[in-house]
């Protein structure tokens, strides 16, 4: 932690899958990136502040289309309060462990609103009709298998994915996998 704090990072790159990384993020007052293709329970959705009303959007898994009908949308609005309340229990130990070291109440779609840029890993033309925040680009076809030309390396840039957060006895582990670029 100290390291990270030290160096000054200009941004973080991050899936708020696992919000280790936004928890750093936010206690070291650096931007965050997201990279992601979608987040459970509709989160990215209401971190952005965008409308996602259940009788009109599909929810996951409920092999519903945008075109339902009024019992298609009654399971649907169901589903939709089923995954609130799975993932309430499945990020409430985020959301204690982001309390601890932001020393205030945090939930986690409080947590992810703080997203600078969310780069989602989607093509708009296969997915559903939905609103698009600003800060969210579509950059679906990145998993392609044709190679581009890499990147050129920039000096003092660390390439890292934050691993996973442990707590023990009231420390924050955090397990970087990075190499210099």
């Amino acid at each position: 932690m100290k390291y990270i704090g030290d160096s000054h990072f200009d941004a973080l790159l991050t899936d708020p899958v696992s919000p280790c990384g936004q928890i750093i993020a936010l206690h070291f007052s650096i931007p965050s990136v997201f990279f992601l293709r979608l987040v459970p329970c509709a989160l990215e959705v209401r971190a952005a502040q965008g409308p996602d009303p259940p009788s009109y959007v599909p929810r996951m898994f409920s092999e519903n289309t945008d075109h339902m009908t009024f019992s298609q949308r009654v399971r649907n609005f169901l589903i939709a309060l089923s995954e609130s309340f799975i993932c309430n229990i499945a990020y409430s130990q985020f959301e204690e462990l982001a309390s601890e070291i932001l020393q205030k109440p945090m939930t986690m779609t409080e947590l992810l609103s703080h997203g600078s840029v969310w780069l989602r890993r989607i093509d708009f033309v296969f997915e559903y009709p939905m609103p698009v925040m600003p800060n969210m680009v579509f950059i679906g076809g990145i998993h392609c298998g044709e190679k581009k030309k890499p990147l050129p390396q920039v000096s003092g840039c660390i390439q890292g994915w934050v691993g996973w957060c442990l707590k023990q006895s009231g420390i924050v582990e955090v397990f970087l996998a990075h190499g210099r670029g």
